[in-house]
């Protein structure tokens, strides 16, 4: 795969660049910020769809090999919310805790203190725009949401995601654990055996 000149994760989201360039580590990497790229609108219906948007946005712009994802926490009791909405399900311009939150006055409102969730990460590469063979991996870590908040680390719903054989929260695992258990690192797992055998 030509990345010689360095591969662009299409984000502006510092948590999300910070776990990718661990996880990219033998790859120079780029984000939308350092490149002074604006964020795609990201107005598809399904993950799929907005990690397209987000890829062929940023390859467009940047020139270079593009990777994006679109990630978020599923809860099938809360018909399955956030979904795609899950960086804005308290509004627009939303903070983590203000999403948070929101999630958490819906357990109350079912007076339960936890329910099963799950966060998924569909990511997805492109060498341009017109790229008419993307890359596409998908990775999945199933746990529960609950009404107890802890933990310093992670961003996101990390606070309140206890993953299923862990008895804390993601934003208490260490970062190097994270990056191996996490639905991001293993969507990216996948991505880097389709990325690397393409080279």
């Amino acid at each position: 795969m030509k990345s010689n000149d360095g591969i662009l994760i299409a984000t502006s989201n510092k948590g999300k660049v910070k776990e990718f360039k661990k996880l990219f580590q033998n790859h120079n990497i780029f984000s939308l910020t350092d490149l002074n790229i604006t964020d795609a609108i990201e107005d598809g219906s399904s993950f799929l769809e907005n990690a397209l948007i987000k890829a062929k946005h940023g390859a467009k712009e940047s020139k270079k090999y593009s990777i994006a994802d679109d990630s978020g926490l599923v809860v099938p009791s809360l018909d399955f919310e956030p979904g795609i909405f899950s960086a804005r399900y308290a509004g627009e311009n939303a903070t983590d805790k203000e999403n948070r939150d929101k999630v958490i006055k819906k357990l109350n409102e079912k007076n339960v203190k936890s329910l099963d969730a799950y966060y998924i990460c569909v990511l997805v590469g492109v060498r341009d725009e017109n790229d008419s063979i993307p890359i596409i991996a998908q990775g999945k870590i199933h746990g529960k949401i609950s009404v107890k908040s802890s933990g310093e680390g992670g961003f996101g719903y990390d606070k309140i995601f206890y993953p299923n054989n862990y008895s804390c929260s993601m934003a208490s695992i260490e970062q190097d654990v994270k990056n191996k258990i996490s639905h991001r690192a293993i969507a990216t797992k996948k991505f880097m055996e389709i990325f690397n055998n393409q080279l």
